[in-house]
Order: C-alpha cells, then structure tokens, then sequence
C-alpha cells in the first residue's frame, strides 16, 4: 500500500503535528471495489477535490463551519467534542461469509476515508472529480466546495459482532468482549423496532453542514459493500445537548431548554469518572474508549400541543422560557427538591423529569448527552413522525440502565413519548497515524 498520495489540504491540529491525516496506508483492494470498481489500488487519500478546509483547529467552544477536528487521537471525536447542529448515525451488520482479516480490512479501509473526509479531503487517490472517465468517481462529490464544517466520525462495535444470537463468534474475538457489552434490556413502556435497533458496527457522523455529515455516511458505506450492509440509519437536526460550556443549551421539540446540567468537556474530572473507561475495568483494549447508548425516542407532538404550559413545566420540572428549576434561580442553578409550595406540595414533583434524572437520584450517576431532534415526515394518520434521537456516552452501560429504569418506571414525560428504537456499542479509544480504529481488541 502507498501512503500519501495527493495534494494535501489539511493538517491535523493534534499536539501541534503538521503530518496529514492519514498517512499510514491507502485504501484496499477490496475497498476500492466497494467504491464501485475504481481501477488504481493501493491509493492513498484524496488528491482531486476542490474542498478545503478553512482552519486547521478549532478552539474548545467552536461549532462553526471553519472548525476541524483532527480524527486521530487518544481519544474518537465526537464525544466530548463541541456537539455539532448535524448528525447522520449508521449501523450496519457484517455479511455472511466475512473473515477476521476481512473484517480488519474494513476497519482499516474506513480508518483512512475518515482521516481524509475530516481533513477536509476526498477519499482516493482522484477523488470526486479527477478520475478516470470510465470509471465511477472514488469520491461521491456532493461536499465538494463546502467546508469540514466540524465534521467528527465515530466509530463503535455492537455486542453481536462478538456473538451472534445463536451464539457464533464469527471472528475469535467472543474472549475479549466486554462483560457488560450485552444488548440493553427491555424497559418499562420500550416498544422497540428491531428494524431501528442493535447492528454489529456503528458510525456516528456529526457536522454542522447535513450535506457533510451525509457524505461521510454515504462514502463509508460505499466502502463497506460486500464487507457489511446498513441496517438502519438516522438523520439529526438540532442538537440537544451541549457539551462545552461555550454553547448556548438548545431546545428539544418540546420547546424546552434540553441537557443543562450536561457533562461538559471543560470538567476533565468529571468526563474520566464518567465517560472513558479506565484500566481498571477493562478489558485492556477498551482502555480510554466509552460505550454509546442510542435510544430512538418518538415524541407525541399533537397530544403535547394541547397541553397547557402549567402542566408542561410540571412535567419537565423547567420554566419552558428561562429553563430554570421550579424551586427558582436560572438555569444552571441547582434544584431544590425539598422546596415546598402550596398545599406543601413539593415545587419540583415526584415524578418531573429532571427530579428522576438528576445525578442525585441515581447513585451520582451521569451521562455525556449528545442527542438529536429528528422529523422523519409524517405516519399513516398523519401525525408527525418526530422526536429525539438520544445519544449517551458512559464508561459503563450500567449508567444508563439505572438512569433509563428510574425514568421508564415513573416520569411523568413517558405520557407523551415512545422508545422505539435502541442500540449498544463499545467505542474504542482513538487511533493512531499508522494504525486503524480498534487495532488493540485484534491484536
């Protein structure tokens, strides 16, 4: 394989490293095909493109369509990164007949079409625009001209890509998964769509353009034809959470302020104790990864709408304007749960939403919120096909069942909403130039 083969159009910001992302190896045979039978192998990345990136580093607050994130790392991006205005989430499935060194390859294929895409680059060595005529284009072209954008690519491994559910370990890795990496359980109210549900790999693409984060996922799913097939997908607008203390906390589409008392990136503490997952809880290849926990959640929006504002601020335990707690003081003040109103009923009810979530309620449990709104059309009876897509990040699944159980068995929200899809995946810790996402658990 060759290294760097084209016109570099982005560096990496990382520990002040001027080395192209993505340097280390080009994309396969194999992944050349799934590019719909390019004809050079052994590219490297993009060459031809005409979009380039418009800073070479973001600063902790940034979310603007100048920002780029580095893709290699200690740690993936799009966790503790500033959460972008966009999303477009993948799962796939691994196809029948796929080996270990298959399965490596595909990783290693979609480890150097990251790099480039969130430098700024097309994949291949001609990209979108500079191939051969009789030859379908390596890159699909639709960001041409459009800057990074904050584009971040994430990538995760579901419990069944270590067992199948009749119990195969199609790629001699069942010893090394995770003790706690098993399918989530069915909670109070879930009515899941196993169609919308689990898969063996994941990608999380987020972006500040849609275009740009609907590019990654189409090209990397191009990569993976014949390796793996996409299982379910889902588009996000409108984060709703923030995860730097320099962005304004956005609104779910219930109007309400969505993820305040969120873990943010600049309590470094906080983020060690609750998202990465340390040596000491292993398994050592998971070291400084995290779980995703991915809850397709549909919202009731005309049963909403009718209801009035006293009984929607009871609910959410919110003023919907300020966002602040019922027991008074802004938004960040902290609630008072003890707080006592008329009848000496408490002013912050047994059953709001932020009583049952709070870290207090749930053995100081906490989660990363990097969750979405979404409005896929409308249903059969016209009713609006909306709500959020959550997504969390921990350092154990344990998190968020003891968080989703104490909700799903009393908060008052669950009136208005549905759980209908869910997924669990492991996210490795970040890749190295050279190396490829996951390298350690098939070392």
């Amino acid at each position: 394989m060759t290294g760097w083969t084209g016109s570099k159009r982005a560096e990496s910001s990382e520990a002040g490293s001027t080395k192209p992302a993505g340097t280390a190896r080009g994309l396969s045979r194999r992944g050349l095909l799934g590019l719909a039978g390019a004809s050079v192998a052994g590219i490297g990345l993009g060459a031809a493109g005409d979009r380039v990136a418009l800073a070479a580093s973001a600063s902790p607050g940034e979310a603007s369509a100048s920002a780029v994130y580095p893709f290699y790392g200690s740690h993936q991006a799009g966790i503790v990164t500033p959460a972008q205005d966009r999303l477009h989430f993948a799962a796939f499935d691994v196809s029948a007949g796929v080996t270990r060194a298959e399965l490596i390859e595909l990783l290693q294929d979609w480890t150097v079409a990251a790099a480039a895409m969130c430098a700024g680059a097309d994949i291949g060595e001609y990209g979108a625009v500079s191939g051969p005529y009789d030859a379908p284009p390596e890159d699909t072209g639709e960001a041409q001209g459009l800057p990074t954008a904050g584009l971040t690519i994430t990538f995760g491994f579901g419990p069944t890509l270590f067992e199948t559910a009749d119990g195969v370990d199609r790629f001699g890795i069942i010893a090394r998964r995770p003790a706690n990496l098993t399918p989530l359980p069915h909670f109070p109210g879930d009515d899941l769509d196993a169609g919308r549900s689990d898969g063996d790999l994941c990608i999380q693409a987020c972006s500040n353009d849609p275009q740009v984060a609907v590019h990654a996922i189409r090209n990397l799913s191009r990569i993976a034809f014949g390796r793996a097939a996409l299982r379910w997908s889902q588009l996000g607008f409108g984060r709703t959470s923030s995860t730097s203390t320099a962005q304004a906390t956005p609104r779910n589409l219930f109007g309400f302020k969505d993820g305040t008392a969120n873990i943010k990136a600049e309590e470094p503490a906080v983020v060690t104790d609750q998202v990465w997952v340390s040596a000491d809880v292993g398994p050592a290849w998971l070291t400084g990864g995290s779980y995703l926990v991915a809850r397709r959640i549909r919202m009731t929006i005309e049963t909403w709408d009718r209801t009035i504002l006293r009984e929607q601020e009871a609910v959410f335990g919110r003023t919907k304007g300020a966002g602040a707690p019922l027991s008074g003081g802004t938004e960040f003040s902290e609630p008072d749960f003890t707080l006592a109103g008329r009848e000496n009923e408490p002013l912050i009810g047994a059953a709001a939403h932020v009583r049952l979530a709070h870290p207090t309620q749930n053995h100081g449990m906490k989660l990363l919120r990097r969750g979405y709104n979404f409005v896929d059309g409308n249903d059969d009876l016209g009713r609006l096909e909306a709500g959020l897509f959550f997504i969390s990040f921990q350092r154990s699944p344990a998190q968020f069942t003891a968080v989703q159980l104490n909700l799903a068995k009393h908060d008052a929200l669950n009136e208005y909403i549905r759980h209908v899809g869910s997924a669990l995946f492991a996210v490795p810790a970040g890749a190295s130039p050279g190396s490829y996402v996951g390298a350690a658990l098939f070392a």
